[in-house]
């Protein structure tokens, strides 16, 4: 099946990747095609648009780095998000250890990002949905986050998060009901 974004499917890409000579043509081709889904998972997660950039770059590094190794035990598109989703979830905790706060303290820092960002263009119920993502734990932030806008299947997201489909039905029920009803109170 041909994708839109590139014209190759990813094994296409891969093929294409460890022919002699087209590695670099490959490369470009894949960080067409998936830029900008990883861009707003990325984007969900750290809300700031420079942190997204710069774990965005991060992310491609360390698959340039690491794709001549890529086994294919899972898809492509899951072994992108998976490191994204790692590469995110280290900067949130950098930032903790850095400057010694907790989660709630890094999340009200991230809802400020919102109120003040440039980049952020929605409208008042998006800027509301936003912040009530940012009251959830941080797994059930990225579980919702998946299945909502990304339109994630639960057994893709178990390939990522590395854990079990179980696990995220209960995660992302549960955010969903933490949403509602930061949405009625707020």
């Amino acid at each position: 099946m041909k994708e839109k974004a590139t014209g190759y499917s990813d094994k296409e890409l891969l093929d294409i990747f460890r022919s002699e000579g087209r590695r670099d043509y490959a490369f470009n081709l894949i960080v067409r095609k998936y830029q900008e889904r990883l861009y707003w998972h990325l984007r969900r997660i750290l809300i700031d648009h420079h942190d997204t950039d710069d774990t965005l770059q991060n992310t491609f590094l360390k698959v340039w780095q690491n794709l001549e190794n890529f086994r294919e035990a899972s898809s492509l598109f899951t072994w992108l998000y998976r490191i994204a989703t790692n590469e995110a979830l280290m900067l949130l905790k950098q930032r903790r250890r850095k400057f010694f706060v907790p989660i709630t303290d890094v999340e009200k820092q991230l809802g400020n990002s919102i109120d003040n960002g440039e980049y952020f263009d929605g409208d008042a119920l998006q800027l509301k949905l936003q912040k009530a993502l940012l009251t959830l734990p941080e797994k059930q932030r990225i579980v919702f986050n998946m299945k909502y806008f990304d339109e994630m299947k639960y057994e893709e997201m178990a390939e990522i998060l590395g854990t079990s489909v179980g696990a995220l039905k209960a995660s992302y029920h549960h955010a969903v009901a933490k949403i509602e009803k930061y949405l009625e109170n707020h």
